[in-house]
């Protein structure tokens, strides 16, 4: 598939099939990980695979959408603050800006692939935090259910190029 072409179609999947994930499938996505930019190349992430039939009902109380746990996986992209770059002028650490980069990557690997995603960012941080066991320097910053997709997208219309691009003469 053309890069344009992952870009133009992939959508919110929030339906999936009671099908397992080959796991060249899921390698391919996770590779996306390891070559996904971070600040200075520090890598400071963690990706955590979660096989949802084993932890449903963990999983369900960090998220509750019942299509959530359909798939057979959930990623989630955990920061490592104090691992990640802080830029020395404002102090602004940018472990979650590298987190969001490392989701993008996968999702985009995996629609590559055939398989359907979610980006999830409106889930209970405390609840993910307790069930990966976590430390304070890390941080749960996305989640994605990871299968083959069941659902149609949602009408999601997008701005045009005037009402967000501004050019700086």
């Amino acid at each position: 598939m053309e890069f344009i072409d992952v870009i133009k179609e992939r959508y919110s999947v929030r339906g999936y099939l009671d099908k397992e994930v080959e796991k060249e499938k899921l390698e391919y996505v996770l590779n996306a990980a390891t070559i996904a930019p971070t600040g200075v190349n520090a890598q400071a992430f963690k990706v955590y695979v979660i096989d949802t039939k084993k932890y449903k009902e963990e999983l369900s109380k960090i998220y509750a959408a019942k299509w959530f746990t359909e798939a057979p996986y959930a990623l989630c992209v955990v920061a490592q603050r104090d691992k990640a770059w802080t830029r020395p002028w404002d102090g602004k650490n940018i472990a979650d800006i590298d987190a969001t980069i490392v989701m993008d990557h996968m999702i985009l690997a995996a629609w590559d692939v055939g398989l359907g995603t979610c980006y999830i960012g409106a889930f209970k941080k405390y609840e993910a935090h307790k069930f990966l066991d976590l430390d304070e320097n890390e941080e749960p910053v996305l989640f994605t259910p990871l299968g083959y997709g069941n659902a149609e997208p949602r009408d999601t219309p997008r701005k045009e190029l005037d009402e967000f691009v501004v050019y700086k003469d």
